[in-house]
């Protein structure tokens, strides 16, 4: 690998988008390249390895912000891992609510789905009359026997794609 790298490069390295890169660098998760001398960015081994691992820390959904702590961690290997495993332990609840949520949310279109054979018209389609009946105010299929799936919070940090 060369010691050097436009940020083309390291995003074509680690499948990280150039706007992402630029974003991680405005935010301070990515600490800013220095120049070359023809003004370009000059990426090396070390933002290659630190973006990597945050690459990884988002395939994980973890918040940008989690992921800062988690490289002031790196940053400082001397400090307790406590604070490491609570982040995760954190993440864990969420994902365990996001799991339990989309596991009502089946059973719901399950539901929904079960109100309806292929062998009529649209017209006649239990699917639609149960959604045009909900849009009314009445109770749908898929809301009589199903639990509840709750909305998630919004996302605490802006989402690129990566």
């Amino acid at each position: 690998m060369k010691s050097a790298m436009r940020i083309g490069e390291l995003g074509q390295s680690t499948g990280v988008d150039i706007e992402t890169i630029r974003y991680y660098e405005k935010t301070g998760l990515l600490k800013n390249p220095e120049r070359s001398s023809n003004g370009y960015r000059a990426y090396g081994p070390e933002h290659l390895e630190r973006l990597s691992f945050i690459r990884h820390c988002r395939a994980l959904d973890m918040p940008l912000a989690d992921i800062k702590r988690l490289l002031e961690f790196v940053e400082n290997p001397a400090a307790d891992c406590g604070g490491i495993d609570q982040l995760i332990s954190t993440q864990l609840s969420r994902v365990r609510a996001r799991l339990k949520s989309m596991r009502a949310l089946e059973q719901q279109l399950t539901a929904l789905r079960n109100s309806c054979d292929t062998n009529h018209s649209a017209s006649e389609c239990g699917i639609l009359h149960e959604l045009v009946a909900a849009a009314q105010g009445e109770t749908c299929a898929c809301h009589r026997n199903a639990p509840s799936a709750t909305t998630p919070d919004p996302p605490s940090d802006k989402r690129h794609k990566e």
